[in-house]
């Protein structure tokens, strides 16, 4: 008897995430108004957007212009074959062990150099009827890559309606933690809990984006939920999951990864096929969901050097990798 072997994105049938079909993207737009982004002026008195945050089921989302030429990565690959270490180190562990993490209420702590610091709810900095659907590229320093549909807002009106004071130059943000649903913690893998940054500048580029959902639905635990960075000029890891913190500094942040190996990762981590890891190349990647041997050749800042490489004038980047 022959046997089919499963891709190596995929999980086998009783541990795979419950399957949905591919979303209609005309389905998705019908019946959908667009509401402008909600100030945060109001947030300041406590007072949350009026919808709340759906934790399962379809999202609405206006149509944009972000979008590239290749194929969508399989819904199943890109909730299947993960990295979330705080569930383990296997690509199907988040899938396996996300679902013990707590979603909902969410709450965002706001601290550092802004005039606001204070805790918001997910609802005050997200306003759920004003989504955008973003088909983005996401490469990760392991030389694989993805194409993803992904649903949310922009991070640069977010920041800003979060009033960093005037001598902030730097975000950082930081993933929940909660050693009770999160097995992959009880291992010193990192230094719990992950933290990543980006120069304002970079959090107020077009492309930087808050990800709350993929392929028209409410984001998956193992993909982040509810809310997470999706920076799709940089390696995989700079696009921090489920954020439970923000802080304004005037000093570059800590990072987790370059705390751990600063020689092998940077603080800024922007694709660069130029640049080898000290123990692979960064020329060509897998691509997740194609055929066992598909691969592409990696483009610099990931096929996105129109709109950020002016973030970067001047700067040698193999020495700031």
């Amino acid at each position: 008897m022959i046997r089919r072997k499963n891709a190596d994105w995929q999980l086998s049938n009783e541990l795979v995430t419950p399957k949905r079909a591919f979303l209609n993207r005309r389905q998705i737009m019908q019946g959908m108004a667009v509401a402008g982004v909600t100030s945060l002026a109001g947030c300041g008195q406590g007072e949350a957007l009026a919808r709340q945050a759906p934790t399962d089921g379809q999202l609405s989302a206006r149509s944009t212009g972000y979008a590239v030429a290749d194929d969508l990565t399989p819904y199943e690959a890109v909730t299947g074959y993960n990295n979330f270490y705080e569930f383990g180190l296997g690509k199907g562990d988040p899938a396996r062990y996300a679902s013990a993490m707590t979603t909902s209420p969410w709450s965002i702590e706001v601290s550092g150099l802004t005039d606001i610091p204070r805790t918001y709810a997910l609802e005050e900095l997200v306003d759920f009827d004003a989504l955008e659907e973003r088909i983005y590229r996401l490469r990760c320093v392991e030389a694989w890559s993805m194409v993803i549909p992904w649903i949310g807002v922009p991070l640069g009106p977010i920041i800003d309606r979060l009033a960093p004071s005037g001598d902030a130059r730097y975000v950082q943000f930081e993933t929940y933690l909660n050693r009770s649903e999160m097995r992959g913690v009880r291992f010193p893998v990192l230094d719990w809990p992950y933290v990543e940054g980006l120069r304002l500048d970079e959090a107020r580029n077009d492309l930087a984006f808050l990800a709350v959902g993929l392929y028209g639905e409410v984001l998956p635990n193992q993909n982040g939920a509810p809310i997470r960075l999706v920076v799709p000029w940089k390696y995989g890891y700079k696009s921090i999951k489920s954020i439970s913190k923000i802080r304004f500094t005037a000093e570059q942040p800590d990072t987790s990864w370059n705390l751990s190996a600063p020689n092998e990762y940077g603080f800024y981590s922007n694709v660069n096929p130029n640049r080898a890891h000290p123990r692979w190349s960064q020329e060509t990647e897998r691509v997740i969901g194609g055929g066992l041997l598909e691969r592409r050749q990696t483009d610099m800042f990931n096929g996105y050097e129109d709109q950020v490489a002016a973030l970067y004038d001047g700067m040698d980047l193999i020495e700031n990798h």
